[in-house]
């Protein structure tokens, strides 16, 4: 073959090769789907865990999640934080249903520098007997039923993030405006593979959190590991971006969003936002109405005040792709 056809030849299938590489990438790049299945039961009681909204997903192994403030946030003066025992049939005790597995109580401080503030809990009773071994950048114990993140802004340390290692659950927040206080916590979530104990749980086999940059790595009791890179703690939000060591599967659950609903004013969660493509319109469905969705991204949350933790946050699912697995490998 003449030089002149070579270099013609070699130059058509290194741009050949170019296209098939920008639309595999292009191709790899689509966000995933995941399905949103409603499993809440009614309640009278405003504080009992009703609403279950299970995440399921097929290839899945990385997704953001944010804790937002709601959007009526402006609009309100008064941020209701008590609880409500009124329709319950216990009144702030041990919950009559759970076992109650007693413990020595303590408190450790297992981190405290100028950003982060770290504190380790076990509480006097728990409905789970499981230790969860937790290290700390090198400060290792045992196993607590609560671990605790704070913020540091301006010498004070400001509650963001709370994990409950023994049964999985999490709650996030974004710091509070000022004339809320400390804030609080309304919706909490599983991230794992989650399974049913009387509720649903994500059995933990260890914690280990890297201080700088802050990261929370988990490896779990049935095989798998994840990690949760903590992105933003602001007054807007607090966001994750998590990664799983492995891609998720459909048959099995990998979140559930856990909260409270009784009716629209009082509730943690009382409708869900969600997008079917990114390039969807953005509908919101009222949560009674949801039996599954199907989208790239889910916003569960609140357009009316509630008289029940009024100013709890929104919490975000979204961001689902196919990670590098070196990327989300649990170190």
């Amino acid at each position: 073959m003449p030089l002149r056809r070579r270099f013609r030849t070699a130059a058509l299938l290194a741009t050949a090769l170019a296209a098939s590489v920008l639309v595999g990438a292009a191709a790899s790049a689509a966000p995933l789907r995941a399905t949103v299945e409603n499993g809440t039961t009614p309640t009278a009681c405003a504080e009992e865990d009703n609403v279950s909204l299970v995440l399921r997903g097929e290839g899945i192994r990385r997704l953001r999640i944010e804790a937002l403030q709601p959007s009526y946030l402006d609009s309100i003066g008064n941020d209701v934080t008590a609880p409500d025992f009124s329709g319950c049939n216990f009144d702030g005790g041990e919950h009559p249903t759970d076992p109650a597995h007693r413990f020595e109580p303590r408190t450790v401080v297992l981190l405290d520098n100028a950003q982060w503030r770290i504190v380790g809990m076990t509480l006097a009773s728990f409905w789970r007997p499981q230790r969860v071994p937790v290290r700390v950048g090198t400060v290792s114990d045992r196993g607590f039923h609560l671990l605790q993140v704070f913020r540091k802004e301006n010498g004070k340390a400001l509650e963001a993030l709370v994990l409950y290692p023994s049964d999985g659950y999490w709650r996030i927040k974004p710091l509070p405006e000022a004339r809320f206080g400390d804030g609080v916590y309304g919706s909490s979530f599983l991230l794992g593979p989650v399974e049913q104990a009387g509720r649903p749980v994500v059995d933990i086999a260890s914690i280990r959190i890297v201080p700088k940059p802050l990261s929370i790595h988990l490896r779990f009791a049935r095989g798998g590991s994840a990690v949760a890179n903590v992105e933003e703690i602001s007054r807007e939000r607090t966001a994750l971006d998590v990664r799983f060591s492995a891609p998720t599967r459909e048959a099995r659950p990998f979140a559930v969003l856990r909260s409270m609903y009784v009716t629209p004013d009082n509730a943690d969660v009382s409708e869900v936002r969600w997008q079917a493509t990114p390039d969807a319109p953005s509908v919101a469905t009222p949560l009674p109405e949801v039996k599954t969705l199907e989208g790239t991204e889910f916003r569960f949350g609140r357009s009316v005040p509630s008289k029940h933790n009024t100013s709890a946050p929104d919490i975000f699912f979204g961001g689902f792709d196919s990670a590098n697995p070196r990327e989300a490998k649990a170190r």
